[in-house]
């Protein structure tokens, strides 16, 4: 139980990663407020917490709206009365090299997954700051370390996640709020789904990846309920890819 009696809000918890960071963060102990803009499947993830006998609200909106991640957060507060953990993982992929991304595009994947990260955290360090102590986990992606082909907007994305990670460890560690970020590879999630399910493209990744798997959202969820614990108090600002090997290479 080693989130016992801590609060988190986690975005993205309607399905994959942010799903399984949920529920991890329940059976350790914790209560938590589930961000997501689709209804079946946060109220899927509600149901399942729920099922389990763990303590969650769902919150519905949009992250990439200063008014719909005030109201996370301050649905959190009203539920649980403090916010512990704020985990920033909602996100979005759309592929394209920069001339083939349209504006509306590269401002849709930059406003969902950056932008977002701004919005929740703006929102909740006024309540961490008062507390005197919080974590802040910030979920990136190895195309926030390396290239990849035809992922213009979702890179640019990732990277900026990355060097905010860093930007805001040292703003905020000093005032006892500790700022990470998790880097995975390729997890089998719903975003993935378009890779995984071809052949060729699922291969061209396995085959480049040294433990020859694809990663779960289980992979990740591990290492989030260890940033997010007292256990890490040592740790700020760190990006701890979870891919496998890939980037090793």
């Amino acid at each position: 139980m080693r989130l016992q009696g801590k609060v988190a809000l986690v975005t993205g918890a309607g399905s994959g990663i942010g799903r399984g960071i949920a529920e991890a963060f329940v059976r350790e102990g914790a209560s938590v407020a589930l961000a997501d803009w689709s209804e079946p499947g946060g109220k899927e993830s509600l149901a399942q917490i729920e099922a389990a006998h763990g303590t969650a609200i769902l919150v519905l909106g949009d992250v990439s709206h200063a008014q719909d991640a005030q109201r996370m957060v301050d649905a959190c507060i009203e539920r649980f009365g403090r916010i512990d953990i704020l985990v920033n993982n909602a996100g979005i992929l759309r592929s394209g090299a920069l001339h083939e991304t349209d504006e509306q595009t590269w401002d849709l994947v930059l406003d969902v997954n950056l932008k977002s990260v701004y919005l929740l955290s703006h929102a909740a360090l006024p309540h961490m700051l008062g507390q005197g102590k919080g974590r802040i986990l910030n979920i990136a992606s190895v195309a926030g370390l390396q290239g990849f082909e035809k992922l213009a907007a979702y890179c640019a994305s990732k990277g900026a996640i990355v060097e905010l990670t860093r930007n805001m460890a040292v703003d905020y560690s000093p005032l006892g709020i500790n700022v990470n970020c998790i880097a995975p590879g390729l997890i089998a999630t719903a975003m993935t789904a378009g890779i995984l399910e071809q052949e060729a493209s699922r291969e061209a990744f396995v085959s480049q990846t040294p433990t020859h798997s694809v990663g779960q959202p289980e992979d990740i969820a591990s290492a989030a309920v260890y940033l997010c614990s007292d256990e890490s108090d040592f740790v700020t600002g760190e990006v701890l890819v979870i891919d496998g090997g890939l980037t090793v290479r």
